[in-house]
């Protein structure tokens, strides 16, 4: 794409400001939607526009509307019939934009699919080659996930805790020396999920910890598949949870 049309995205924008650095096209038309079924522009079973029409509106092509799309899908906000477009399935809460600017929720968004990727095999792994010190680590990490609840307590560090003794339970540094080197982006995720859990305890607080239960119980039965499977599911679901404020 030439600058030309990367200005008129850009002019074109209802925000009327450039993109970020490094920040695709695409990101903007995901974020512009999100913001507009936030603000109701576009109601809870409201046809989107179409492709053509989005692209039009925001200066680029129907590629990019496409991709900006897939990842309102992917979040369960827009769902799609062949033939018929794209349509507002849920609204999500505005207390998600108390956590998180909504320029950051498409960086959120890629993190937690690089981490159902990353984390789904190092769960896999630590199945098979934790030790009996990795087994004890890794409960008494679910453990203190366990305590900050009962303290009524964000337990950020404790999340962040849990998964870094998996990665570390594969025996292959490269999982650990990932996760570290994310520290930042991954914990911006979990607090933005785990704050907006805390205003539905009794919904949310139960159902984390359960998946965490789950992947522990699975590594420590040395049940590799199942522990890669409880992973993806946890980490999925965070994502969902994220977007459904």
């Amino acid at each position: 794409m030439d600058s030309r049309v990367e200005k008129r995205a850009s002019d074109d924008a209802p925000s009327g400001e450039p993109c970020r650095k490094g920040e695709k096209l695409s990101d903007r038309v995901y974020g512009d939607i999100i913001d507009r079924i936030i603000n109701r522009d576009f109601a809870e079973g409201e046809r989107l526009p179409s492709e053509e029409q989005l692209a039009s509106r925001y200066g680029v092509s129907r590629p990019i509307v496409r991709e900006a799309l897939a990842r309102l899908r992917d979040d369960g906000l827009v769902r799609s019939h062949r033939g018929s477009g794209s349509f507002v399935q849920r609204r999500p809460d505005r207390a998600m934009l108390e956590f998180a600017p909504l320029e950051s929720l498409a960086d959120i968004q890629r993190c937690f699919e690089f981490r159902i990727a990353v984390e789904s095999e190092a769960a896999r792994l630590a199945a098979l080659k934790a030790t009996r010190e990795d087994r004890a680590a890794l409960t008494r990490a679910l453990a203190l996930l366990e305590q900050r609840i009962r303290d009524n307590a964000l337990g950020v560090d404790a999340d962040f805790g849990f998964h870094l003794t998996i990665a570390r339970a594969t025996h292959n540094r490269f999982f650990s020396d990932t996760l570290l080197s994310l520290e930042a982006a991954i914990t911006y995720g979990q607090n933005l999920a785990r704050g907006l859990g805390l205003r539905r305890p009794e919904h949310h607080v139960p159902e984390v910890q359960q998946e965490h239960r789950d992947i522990h119980d699975s590594i420590l039965a040395g049940d590799d598949e199942r522990a890669g499977r409880c992973m993806q599911r946890h980490l999925r679901n965070s994502r969902r949870r994220v977007f459904e404020g």
